[in-house]
């Protein structure tokens, strides 16, 4: 985008990753709670009468709340507050999809779960282009400086906060950093969070993950099982489309999405086999190609196919793209 076109737009938020995340994990996190409840409750019906009070209301007024938030207060908090809170209102809201892509309102409509993972996979594909890729403009980062000064007017801001605004405007000019600086200064001084008792474990099972996903023998069989996988998803469809088994199948046509994807997995992964002796980095990038072809198209289909019961395969994906992720950068960086 060209600078006179930016200029035109409103300042963007240097934190907008972090609260299009905590809308995405709300949203999902309500979604999965939502179902399960449901589940173990055997779908019981809010109203009587002829009435049926749906939670996509209470979807639409969540939203309507978080926006209210966002709106009336000032600051990273309120945005995140609001982000919460619209969050857990789209998940309610994006749960009753079936209801409204079917003639007969049908909530358990089978691609229903297909186009709710689909969503949230979108925005998880934008909140990840926008962390760390999204260049502010010197003006814009002023704007973010001053944001978290009128942000920290109630509440104070902490020394690393201050920090952050400063580091924010450096290179503005002088005026503006000391402009800045003495906003700052005026802004009442407020003292870090203290420690809770799940911190140390929160550091020791973020620890192991690392070490989980690093270690060599993982890796092996990580890239084993994306060489072998694939391969044995594309044979068993083709035998059930030999023997017939595949005509019966409910969602034919979802399970034939799964195997293509798995098919592309394969190709990708074979040919990364061929490169691990040679090229190291490259079959890493063709491993972890293989995974989001899965994640983004595969898993789309997977979830029509199993409905919520995709979550476990979804799950050991994202352990998967963990692993490789994690190989490849050690790979490009050159650490032992």
């Amino acid at each position: 985008m060209s600078p006179s076109r930016r200029r035109r737009l409103p300042p963007r938020a240097v934190d907008a990753a972090g609260y299009l995340q905590a809308f995405l994990l709300a949203g999902v996190a309500t979604v999965l709670v939502t179902r399960a409840y449901l589940q173990a409750t055997g779908f019981p019906q809010l109203g009587g009468g002829g009435l049926h009070i749906a939670h996509v209301l209470w979807g639409g007024l969540l939203m309507a709340v978080g926006m209210g938030v966002a709106l009336v207060f000032l600051g990273g908090a309120a945005r995140t507050l609001g982000a919460i809170l619209g969050g857990i209102g789209f998940g309610l809201f994006i749960d009753e999809v079936g209801k409204f892509v079917t003639a007969r309102t049908d909530y358990f409509y089978r691609p229903a779960a297909s186009i709710i993972y689909g969503v949230f996979a979108l925005l998880v594909v934008i909140t990840q282009a926008m962390r760390g890729r999204t260049r502010l403009t010197s003006g814009e980062r002023v704007a973010n400086a001053l944001d978290t000064v009128v942000g920290g007017v109630g509440r104070g801001l902490t020394d690393r906060r201050r920090v952050a605004a400063l580091r924010l405007v450096r290179g503005a000019g002088p005026d503006v950093e000391y402009a800045v600086s003495q906003l700052l200064d005026a802004v009442p001084h407020r003292k870090p969070p203290p420690r809770r008792f799940w911190h140390p474990w929160l550091a020791r099972l973020r620890a192991w993950a690392v070490r989980l996903i690093t270690a060599r023998r993982v890796v092996s069989l990580v890239v084993v099982y994306l060489i072998v996988e694939p391969v044995v998803t594309v044979v068993a469809v083709a035998v059930d489309g030999v023997t017939g088994e595949l005509d019966e199948a409910r969602e034919w046509g979802a399970v034939l999405g799964v195997s293509a994807s798995a098919l592309v997995a394969a190709v990708l992964g074979i040919r990364a086999a061929f490169l691990l002796r040679r090229d190291r980095p490259g079959a890493f990038r063709l491993f972890k190609l293989a995974l989001l072809v899965d994640l983004l198209f595969g898993q789309l289909f997977n979830f029509t196919v199993n409905q919520f019961g995709a979550l476990a395969a979804l799950g050991l994906d994202l352990f998967l793209l963990a692993v490789v992720t994690a190989e490849a950068r050690r790979l490009r960086t050159g650490a032992d």
